[in-house]
């Protein structure tokens, strides 16, 4: 028998892998189920986007490798986005690496910076890949608590009590996801004194900056945050792309250098045609932000009444993909999730997903039409 590598002890199964097995099962078997677990946008990308890698399939380098870097065009709309929308100035030659979707960019950065026995602060609740990447590089986990009353922050006088010694790397992911709560400039001002104090590397995942959101900022925009501080941000969610893997991370020249050692040596670059829609993409006006946040607008609206046929409490302001909702006491987080499951054949994330301060909540995604919601709400009639 070959046995697996050791690593593999380390780390099981991801949750959506697995649950979602199950819900593909009952659904096989008759059940009307309503998927309301995974941040998958249903909505198309824009048509410019669409209508662009369609026009590169003829060009004459579009099936051949593609720069480690990413297009030259691809950078620079990166650049420009930045800028316009953040006030972030980024040089395109050596401070942006364009990434197939920003949870490659987890994996790199661990990779180039992460010796076996190193620390990583990783917040809880918090998504669970920073958890597993760590672990799968032979670093070690270390949580930092989120909560409530601290309206999901970091909490500075916590942290300090840790035992920071080897800690290399500090996970931040604002808008937080499962939470939707936005960050605040003074969040990131702490996070990036926090770092230097430390030498620890701060990288905030940034993918949710757009949606429901009308204050996107960026850790970047902190003076000397380039000092001490990475950025991930993706297509994904604000372009409706998911399937299409774009993302990027942005950072100083000599941390994006260390990074592009490692993704050199892991693929061949990016589909040209993919980069072409990236880049309109990107050139879009904020009409198209508009009119996406008024689609997720009414969703989130229907969800907060399918919550409160719940009997659960939320953050009206939140943003992103999701609906954050604390559950009555008296039931575990999981014991809600399969009650619902069960009961009226609708799958809800419990919060436990993503770690033990998420027990009490559950997770409500706004990656389903209008009708699919009045339909679940119905069902609680």
């Amino acid at each position: 028998m070959i046995q697996p590598a050791k690593r593999l002890d380390t780390v099981q199964e991801y949750y959506f892998s697995k649950k979602l097995r199950e819900v593909r099962e009952l659904a096989a078997a008759g059940k009307p189920i309503i998927n309301m677990g995974i941040g998958s946008p249903d909505l198309l990308p824009p048509t410019k986007v669409i209508n662009a890698i369609q026009e590169s399939f003829g060009d004459a380098t579009a099936h051949k490798y593609q720069s480690y870097q990413g297009l030259p065009e691809l950078r620079n709309a990166i650049s420009k986005f930045y800028n316009e929308k953040f006030g972030v100035a980024s040089n395109p030659e050596n401070e942006i690496l364009p990434l197939m979707g920003s949870k490659e960019g987890i994996m790199h950065i661990s990779i180039a910076f992460l010796n076996e026995g190193d620390k990583v602060l990783i917040p809880n609740p918090g998504y669970p890949t920073y958890t597993s990447v760590t672990k799968l590089v032979g670093a070690t986990p270390l949580f930092y608590n989120l909560s409530d009353t601290t309206n999901w922050q970091p909490n500075f006088e916590e942290l300090e009590k840790l035992d920071l010694e080897n800690v290399k790397i500090m996970w931040v992911n604002y808008p937080h996801m499962p939470t939707g709560t936005n960050a605040t400039l003074e969040t990131f001002e702490k996070l990036v004194a926090f770092g230097k104090k430390h030498q620890i590397l701060i990288v905030n995942d940034n993918p949710y900056s757009f949606i429901l959101n009308d204050n996107p900022i960026s850790i970047l925009q902190v003076d000397g945050a380039k000092e001490i501080a990475l950025e991930l941000n993706s297509l994904s969610k604000t372009f409706n792309m998911a399937g299409w893997r774009v993302g990027m991370v942005l950072g100083n020249a000599n941390f994006i250098n260390q990074i592009l050692k490692v993704k050199s040596n892991m693929d061949s670059g990016m589909f040209y045609g993919i980069q072409k829609g990236a880049i309109e993409a990107l050139h879009l006006s904020d009409e198209w932000f508009i009119a996406q946040n008024k689609i997720y607008e009414e969703r989130r609206n229907l969800i907060f009444q399918l919550a409160d046929k719940l009997n659960c409490t939320y953050n009206r302001n939140s943003t992103g993909l999701f609906v954050w909702a604390k559950i009555p006491e008296g039931k575990t987080s999981e014991e809600t999730a399969d009650e619902i499951l069960y009961g009226k054949d609708i799958f809800i994330t419990p919060g436990t997903v993503f770690g033990s301060q998420g027990e009490g909540y559950i997770r409500f995604s706004l990656c389903i039409t209008k009708e699919v919601i009045k339909e679940a709400i119905n069902r609680f009639a």
